[in-house]
């Protein structure tokens, strides 16, 4: 008796804690399985403007799997393999987008930005330029990358080697702007 005293108060007590009968299911939400599901290259280009690029990886990845390695499915891989850190992929893929669709300012100036970032500096302004004139001139990124390009052609130094810092910021949907740190 003295048991059942003791369940009735902390019965009680909890009760008076309670916002209601749970009527949900305390699992995660299953699969829908006629849900509509969102393009991989859409979550992808948000998961890049989140600066999720590991995650953007994936979304390009499976986002391949529906469309196939089209331009836009490299470009996004490389695109998240240059804010991951990794140029030489960034680069390969880049290359393979440019094959498939040259007409992109976006691929252009996203392979510049990796180029120059590996010092390949005269290469880089050959890009931008590139870029610079499919886009008609109308981003401010795509110049200001080319004047960084052209700036560091103008005072390569040949001697001591110098380091300067430089940054990597993402500008727009698609586009990446060198600048350099204070």
């Amino acid at each position: 008796m003295k048991h059942a005293g003791a369940f009735l108060v902390l019965s009680l007590a909890l009760a008076g804690c309670s916002q209601g009968p749970i009527s949900e299911n305390p699992y995660a939400p299953g699969l829908q399985k006629n849900g509509a599901a969102v393009d991989g290259l859409v979550v992808g280009h948000r998961l890049m403007a989140a600066g999720e690029y590991d995650l953007a990886l994936d979304a390009f990845s499976r986002a391949a799997l529906t469309h196939g390695l089209n331009a836009d499915v490299l470009a996004g891989l490389g695109t998240a393999n240059l804010g991951l850190g990794r140029l030489g992929q960034a680069e390969d893929l880049l290359r393979r987008a440019l094959k498939l669709e040259g007409n992109s300012p976006e691929i252009w100036n996203n392979l510049g930005v990796v180029l120059i970032e590996q010092g390949k500096n005269a290469e880089a302004e050959q890009f931008f330029r590139r870029a610079y004139a499919l886009d008609n001139g109308e981003s401010d990124s795509i110049r200001d990358n080319l004047r960084l390009a052209l700036a560091k052609l103008e005072n390569s130094d040949y001697g001591e080697a110098r380091e300067q810092e430089y940054k990597v910021v993402r500008r727009g949907s698609g586009e990446f702007v060198i600048r350099k740190i204070p």
